[in-house]
């Protein structure tokens, strides 16, 4: 039988405090757990098990789920390329790379393509960024961030519209319109994924390819300019084409 005493119980004050709590410290926790766990398990009581806290401390910094979703967006649009707007190393529409490889800002404009060639590679490499993150691509249809990297992404693309000579007013709308449409394009290529999105998509090209042309010449006609070009080709042209219909449609 051990008859040495007991440890003494070991006071509250003796161990080592845990840091302060801050919204940003809650917001790079939040994203870790993204990367780690998924966004789906990102919730507020998720989170203050991380943090080794009560999740009614996380509500003084963040007000829910929603706005913990919305403020890891916003981390994450600070990837986005704002230096294709200069097209300072910028890659061509529809081949764009890393969106996290951001040029200077203040390089001078690439005299080799127009405002809408740059305002293209600056949408591209949002979605890019959505891309990578198939949950958190899903959630930017409801997310609304607040943040400086989201106000930066909209100031580049006011001044894009800006240099084409765009109005105000349709400027003003025409930049939710692209963004809605990056965020849903994003949202819908990353939920068509892995072998079941491949067979829907090979039964789809041979409907349109074995279409009967007495019945559907256009189709029949057309078929193959229907599933032609990559899809970084056609993400590109349609960015085009909105940014040219936001450019001719007045309010």
């Amino acid at each position: 039988m051990d008859d040495s005493p007991a440890p003494a119980p070991r006071s509250r004050r003796e161990r080592p405090a845990k840091p302060a709590l801050t919204q940003a410290g809650i917001v790079a926790a939040a994203v870790r757990l993204m990367e780690t766990e998924g966004l789906q398990r990102v919730t507020m009581r998720r989170l203050a098990q991380e943090l080794d806290t009560g999740p009614a401390s996380l509500y003084v910094y963040v007000a829910n789920t929603a706005e913990l979703h919305a403020a890891i967006l916003e981390h994450h649009l600070g990837r986005v390329d704002l230096g294709a707007a200069a097209g300072a190393g910028a890659a061509e529409p529809g081949t764009a790379g890393d969106p996290g490889a951001a040029a200077d800002p203040g390089a001078a404009a690439d005299p080799g393509r127009d405002w809408r060639g740059r305002l293209a590679a600056v949408l591209e490499s949002y979605t890019a960024v959505l891309l990578e993150h198939p949950a958190l691509a899903h959630s930017a249809l409801l997310a609304r961030p607040a943040g400086p990297h989201y106000l930066a992404l909209v100031e580049t693309l006011l001044t894009l519209l800006e240099e084409g000579g765009v109005p105000a007013g349709q400027a003003a709308w025409g930049v939710d319109t692209l963004l809605q449409v990056a965020t849903a394009t994003a949202a819908e290529h990353s939920a068509r994924t892995g072998a079941a999105a491949e067979a829907e998509h090979g039964a789809m090209v041979r409907a349109l390819r074995e279409a009967d042309p007495s019945r559907y010449p256009k189709v029949a006609a057309t078929a193959g300019e229907l599933v032609s070009g990559r899809p970084t080709e056609r993400l590109a042209w349609t960015f085009r084409m909105l940014v040219n219909g936001v450019a001719a449609t007045p309010r």
